[in-house]
Formats: C-alpha cells, structure tokens, sequence
C-alpha cells in the first residue's frame, strides 16, 4: 500500500531530537493488561516508545514503514524490531497483549488498521494511542515557534497532521472504551533540558519543516533564527521544554 515517508530523509536526527516518553504513561498501559508477555509498538520511528515499554514486557514488537528509520533505532535484547506497514504487519493473530502508536496514529489509514488491531490483539488486550501538545518554554520563545509553525512552515503541514493537533475530536477507537487521564487535564508530560540547537534540530525533523525544504531548496530555520536567538539568550543555556500527552486507550472484546 502507499506509504507517505516524510521522515527518512532525517531519520538520524528523528533518532536524536525525538523525545522519549515518560515511564509513567508505560507504568499506567501495564495496568490496564492481565498479561504481559508481548506488545506491539507499531509506527515505532526510532523505538522512542519501544524502549518505555521494555520494563513492562517479556518482549516487545517494534514496527515502522520507513525501514531508515528502523536502521536508527535504539537496540535492546527484548525488542524485535522489523520494517512493516501498520495495515499490512504481518503478526500472528492474538499475539499482542498491549498495542501502543506514540504520535502517529494520525499517518495511519485506520479503516485498514483498525481490524488488523482485533486479529493481533488478544481478547482483553488493549490499544493505546497517544499524541503531544505543542511544545512550551517560556512565553517569548514560545511566540516565535508560534510564528514559525503557523506562519513560516504553515502552509506545507501535511493533512495528516490536523488529526493530531484536534486528537480529542478527530481520532476515534472502535473498540470499548476505557476512561484515560490526560484528556481534560494533563497527567503524562515530557520535560527536556535543550540549548538552543537541540531545539532548533528538532524543529528540523518536523514533516513541514521537511516539506519547506524539499520544495523550496531553502531552510526555513534560518528566516527565524535571530528570532529564536533573541528569545533564548545565550544559545548554550539548556532551558526547559515541555510538553503534555493526549491519551486514548480501547480494549478488544472478542
């Protein structure tokens, strides 16, 4: 089936600048299964959620389309990682106790996906799927991301991406429900400490920022860059970022 790469290009640097996710919203999925012999963390990019889920489980399934990306990701003994499309992963049927998608439900075509999610998952097994906040620092920074990501790069977002952005009222599970915290207010959040360029790189891995690039020949960074520099000062402090997860689980009734 098509597959939309934006991120293979700079898999690298996805590998670098994407962040990891708390271990509290890994401790909180656990609970929610009896079993813990294997999930599934499919469109894995680098295994940033991989990783989360490796205390949790006796092994863990990584899955992603960009087999770059795969290339890049983090190695661990209990994780298996393998190049597949989320509609089309080939695992064995009620295989998976846990299935989790950290930021990218949004690319995946969920009428396809959706029943593969009922053949891999175990009768009581449940799917996780989540997405972040835009991210904050402080509020003179934060005006020039704004500007940036409305303005600079706002017209090469790809489509997919306003699922996200309305993750709330966009992004539905057909499977039973299960009341999650983070919806109406934050529970699970992500905090770095980054200079100047490790924020700058990030903004780099961004789908938009790749876009700008490839169909104008320019870096759009560099037409904010003094901006950002005035807003954050010394560009070797390491400020603050954060950013809050939007959680949506079901549980697969058989």
């Amino acid at each position: 089936m098509d597959f939309k790469d934006y991120f293979s290009k700079q898999a690298k640097e996805y590998s670098k600048y994407r962040p990891k996710y708390p271990s509290e919203i890994f401790s909180y999925l656990s609970s929610l299964v009896s079993e813990h012999n294997t999930a599934w963390d499919c469109a894995t990019g680098n295994g940033q959620a991989a990783i989360g889920l490796e205390p949790f489980f006796k092994k863990i399934i990584a899955t992603d389309a960009s087999s770059s990306q795969i290339e890049h990701a983090e190695l661990h003994p209990k994780i298996e990682y393998h190049t597949a499309t989320a509609e089309e992963s080939g695992l064995s049927s009620d295989s998976i106790n846990l299935l989790t998608v950290a930021t990218a439900i949004h690319w995946i075509d969920t009428d396809k996906f959706y029943p593969e999610v009922k053949r891999i998952v175990i009768n009581g097994g449940v799917l996780a799927v989540w997405t972040y906040t835009e991210s904050t620092v402080n509020d003179e920074i934060d005006a020039v991301y704004k500007n940036y990501s409305e303005k600079i790069i706002g017209d090469y977002w790809p489509d997919e991406n306003k699922k996200a952005w309305d993750f709330e009222n966009l992004i539905h599970l057909p499977f039973e429900k299960i009341e999650t915290p983070g919806m109406e207010e934050p529970e699970f959040e992500i905090n770095l400490n980054w200079d100047l360029t490790d924020y700058l790189n990030y903004l780099i891995t961004w789908s938009a920022t790749q876009n700008y690039i490839s169909k104008t020949g320019e870096n759009p960074i560099e037409i904010v860059y003094d901006d950002f520099l005035k807003a954050w000062g010394d560009k070797d402090i390491k400020r603050n970022m954060k950013k809050y997860l939007r959680l949506k689980a079901g549980r697969i009734i058989k």
